[in-house]
């Protein structure tokens, strides 16, 4: 197995993995840094919705190297070593680095889809409302699309008031703004982190290695084809379900989904060219 190695041996930090590490973490230290001095690396840095004021075309890579919290950033950095580091001992760096970055680009690709989908249905919504407003439809649409604790305060201020007087003009005006500023608000928050590219790691090591036994919690052996499978018919779940709202799931999905073509594409390829 030794002669499908790498030139220069095995290693158990090869330099694609590492410099992904330092960079991973150096951007995470600049965003503790500089939210501090009122600046938001991942408002800026994040991938954005496309019709967003704050969206870049350099955010579908970049997004990859922002991170919500230390947790977020210390398992996928975990998985991106662990499962990473004997992919690029076969790979080399240079493809492995391309394999990360498309799977990661796929990965946003398939998120922005499904946004596209759930903002188009949303827009109909906030339509229909704007037609018929009133003090019920209001909020229900907030409590089922806007559930923040601060939008939930800003809206029930006005439901207060509005409830003493539900034919009054102003309070109908101030409820389509107020669902103007939280359909916004939500079109504006950004998608952070390096799963979307970690997940096609995770589908590429069970593609390689499918016989090859990861520990659940270190103790539990599953055989990394029935662990990928698993763990993407979950993602599948919780993405249909809405359960574990705020983790994009179908980013999961579309890095796995990205690199199992890849794959299939290079194996193809490398079968043709024989």
């Amino acid at each position: 197995m030794n002669d499908y190695y790498r030139p220069g041996g095995f290693s158990m930090m090869p330099p694609a993995v590492k410099n992904l590490l330092i960079l991973n973490v150096l951007f995470f230290a600049a965003t503790w840094i500089l939210q501090s001095k009122g600046i938001d690396l991942n408002q800026i840095l994040g991938l954005s919705w496309v019709e967003s004021e704050s969206f870049r075309p350099w955010q579908f890579i970049t997004y990859m190297f922002m991170h919500a919290n230390p947790m977020h950033l210390f398992f996928n950095m975990f998985a991106l070593w662990m499962f990473g580091y004997l992919i690029e001992n076969f790979w080399g760096p240079k493809r492995f680095l391309t394999f990360y970055f498309i799977t990661g680009i796929g990965a946003a690709l398939v998120q922005l889809g499904i946004n596209w989908f759930e903002f188009n249905q949303l827009k109909e919504v906030l339509e229909i409302y704007a037609a018929n407003p009133n003090i019920s439809d209001f909020k229900g649409i907030v409590q089922d699309h806007f559930a923040t604790r601060e939008n939930v305060d800003m809206a029930n201020g006005l439901l207060k008031q509005w409830s003493m007087s539900p034919d009054n003009t102003l309070f109908i005006g101030q409820s389509l703004e107020q669902l103007r500023i939280m359909m916004e608000w939500r079109m504006s928050i950004p998608m952070v982190g390096a799963s979307g590219a970690v997940f096609g790691i995770l589908l590429a090591f069970g593609m390689m290695f499918p016989n090859q036994k990861i520990y659940i919690y270190f103790l539990f052996p599953i055989k990394a084809k029935f662990f990928v499978i698993i763990y993407g018919a979950l993602e599948f779940f919780f993405g249909i379900s809405g359960a574990q709202s705020g983790v994009a799931h179908f980013a999961h999905l579309g890095g796995m989904l990205f690199g199992f073509l890849l794959i299939m594409y290079w194996r193809n390829k490398h079968k043709f060219k024989r």
